[in-house]
């Protein structure tokens, strides 16, 4: 049996919304800095809350827990809090992989902005020199046409 065109074969994917946000516009420098800041935070607030409710001897209140989340996200790391259950654990693992992505994605960012930046530089430095050598070329051209019809012009009149 075949699949008429045009017809989904399965079920919808899970995400169809998330995928449709994520592809409506192109996807840029800016706005992928911007989700993976989205996504840290998101993270950081999500697992200071959850750091408190899975390890409640090591982060008794939900501050501690944010806190904790902020040192661990930004790789900082003070050391005076530790999660020590196998679930705080879980999560501060998590939580230390996306801190790492963080970083390096806005790093990235960072480092292809200056890269833009400089190309954009160069080539319209470059492109205005060689369109200013292109018009000298022109003018030129335009002489020695010139030059070459009066050289014409007088050996057709009359031999001397």
């Amino acid at each position: 049996m075949t699949t008429p065109p045009g017809s989904a074969s399965g079920p919808p994917p899970a995400h169809r919304h998330l995928v449709n946000i994520l592809s409506r516009k192109p996807l840029t420098v800016a706005r992928a800095a911007r989700i993976i800041a989205s996504v840290t935070v998101s993270v950081s607030i999500l697992s200071g809350v959850l750091i408190h409710f899975t390890d409640k001897k090591s982060f008794p209140n939900i501050g501690d827990g944010l806190w904790w989340a902020i040192q661990t996200v930004t790789t900082v790391g003070y050391g005076d809090l530790v999660p020590t259950s196998t679930a705080g654990r879980l999560i501060a693992a998590f939580v230390m992989v996306v801190g790492i992505g963080f970083l390096t994605v806005i790093t990235a960012v960072i480092t292809s902005s200056f890269v833009e930046s400089a190309r954009n530089r160069l080539e319209s430095t470059s492109t205005d020199t060689l369109s200013a050598k292109l018009d000298q070329i022109g003018t030129r051209l335009e002489a020695i046409e010139a030059g070459l019809k009066n050289i014409g012009g007088r050996h057709g009149d009359a031999p001397e």
